[in-house]
């Protein structure tokens, strides 16, 4: 075994943070790069730019969906939350564009995308079910990504049904997420429910079990131990604990 040492800040980290109206962003941005064809503007964290890529190659997508909106500084929410309540009204603003400081563009982590056609709106572009959307969504999940607002889901999240918004979580948490018709803020408090140092959660991937524990953060520091070798990811939830993911190898007898 060995022991890993987290420490306060890095709650506010990693591919499961909550940014919503009551937890703001608040870690240091990843390093985030352009991703797309003729999209230099669009920026995603390094991660999340490189499963994107893999995802539209595989659906050879890249001129049928577009990229419009993906990390955005404070400054640019700012100025997207002003245009959005002066041309379509508060009450419309309040629905589709998060308060700045409280969206989750600003992680770097969120992608809004279209399909190819005249006239794209940025707040809210068209993004349907059928066709080559339809295609993604269905593919998305093996590649970590969730629709983040699904509908019937406005009082958990507080924003309105957005079709054309991906969260990337990663794998296998996209797909529990699926399957159980979570939200993020619904999984992470299901996910309160497998302490550090209880029973974890188990999850059948290909020919590995992954094992999914949360743990409480310390005032300083948060110590846990893990086994040697196995692959293991730990993110923050922005609120005031760690997410952490073992990946195991099945033994056959």
């Amino acid at each position: 075994m060995k022991t890993v040492s987290l420490s306060r800040d890095m709650v506010h980290a990693g591919n499961l943070i909550l940014v919503n109206r009551e937890y703001p962003c608040r870690g240091a941005r990843e390093t985030c790069r352009p991703v797309g064809q003729d999209s230099g503007s669009i920026f995603l964290t390094d991660r999340f730019a490189t499963i994107y890529t893999r995802l539209m190659d595989e659906l050879s997508a890249w001129d049928q969906i577009l990229p419009v909106s993906g990390w955005r500084s404070k400054q640019e929410q700012e100025q997207i939350y002003r245009d959005c309540i002066s041309e379509n009204g508060a009450e419309f603003t309040s629905k589709y564009v998060a308060f700045p400081g409280h969206s989750e563009h600003q992680t770097g982590l969120a992608l809004d995308l279209a399909l190819n056609q005249p006239d794209i709106d940025a707040i809210c572009p068209h993004f349907p079910y059928t066709g080559m959307c339809g295609t993604f969504r269905e593919k998305a999940v093996h590649y970590g990504l969730v629709e983040r607002y699904p509908d019937g889901k406005e009082g958990v999240t507080g924003i309105a049904n957005e079709p054309w918004h991906f969260r990337y979580v990663g794998v296998p948490h996209a797909a529990l997420m699926e399957q159980n018709g979570f939200t993020l803020e619904e999984y992470l408090s299901w996910l309160r429910m497998f302490p550090y140092g209880g029973e974890p959660l188990r999850y059948g991937y290909g020919d590995k079990t992954i094992e999914i524990f949360y743990l409480s953060a310390g005032a300083e520091t948060t110590l846990f131990e893990v086994e040697e070798g196995p692959l293991y990811t730990v993110s923050g939830d922005n609120i005031n604990g760690f997410i952490i993911t073992v990946w195991k190898e099945n033994h056959i007898q």
